[in-house]
């Protein structure tokens, strides 16, 4: 993938965590993959980016 695309995908991926706080990051990235049809090989490390962005928003909260 682009680089730019790339960063696109984590920027919307990013949003969207914000917005729905998923309850499990590994299904809201599958479920993100297959809507957005994004090339496969990167689920490990967009779960991960979710992860940190759901520990992030858990942190301010508490």
């Amino acid at each position: 993938m682009a680089k730019r695309g790339h960063n696109e995908v984590k920027e919307s991926l990013t949003e969207l965590t914000r917005i729905f706080q998923p309850k499990d990051p590994r299904k809201f990235v599958k479920d993100y993959i297959r809507k957005y049809r994004i090339m496969g090989g990167y689920e490990d490390e967009l779960t991960t980016l979710v992860e940190y962005e759901l520990g992030k928003l858990r942190s301010s909260v508490s």
